[in-house]
């Protein structure tokens, strides 16, 4: 796998190798020796997640609170999704600056979003099946989100806003001048 490290420094895209021929074709989605080699420290996931989405949903931009903080490795399994990362760590050199990328079946990259981090994407293709792992299990009381519209963002999601959907929790989250994270820059969460 090649791991390539991003503007936001702490989070990386993953490009897989891709054995195909006639048959088809064989990759490798995690090997944790080589992820904690790329990013330098360990990362138990424990719980693997997917969903399955059509064209303009937007799911996001979410994160979980600490001592309930997530990381995410997130990968597509059918069709296409732009990704998001939003860095959220107060005072951080990055506070409030993003990572997008597409993500897509075609292509079988990967993104790994820290701790730290809110996190979100939309469906550009008609479905989409994305799948996730995390480091920490779901827990409501922790759950929060981000304006997937907030202005200070300015995040392209490459289709026009009225043909966006989202749940209505993702309709009434803060914009991140109003966010209270709970995340701190230099602050190890993994600890």
């Amino acid at each position: 796998m090649e791991f390539l490290r991003q503007y936001i420094p702490e989070v990386f895209l993953i490009k897989p190798r891709v054995f195909g021929d006639d048959r088809g074709y064989f990759l490798e989605t995690f090997r944790q020796d080589e992820f904690e080699e790329a990013i330098g420290y360990k990362v138990d996931f424990c719980q693997d997640n997917e969903s399955k989405s059509s064209k303009g949903v937007v799911r996001g931009l979410h994160f979980q609170l600490p001592p309930y903080a997530q990381s995410k490795l997130v990968r597509v399994i059918d069709g296409r999704v732009m990704d998001v990362a939003v860095d959220i760590r107060q005072g951080s050199p990055t506070f409030g600056q993003y990572v997008a990328y597409e993500l897509s079946a075609e292509n079988k990259h990967q993104l790994f979003v820290p701790r730290g981090f809110a996190h979100g994407f939309v469906v550009l293709s008609d479905t989409a099946i994305f799948a996730y792992k995390v480091d920490n299990y779901y827990s409501p009381d922790h759950d929060r989100g981000l304006a997937f519209d907030d202005p200070s963002l300015n995040i392209d999601w490459k289709l026009p806003v009225e043909y966006l959907k989202l749940s209505d929790k993702d309709k009434k989250q803060p914009v991140l001048e109003m966010l209270d994270s709970g995340f701190k820059y230099g602050v190890n969460y993994y600890a």
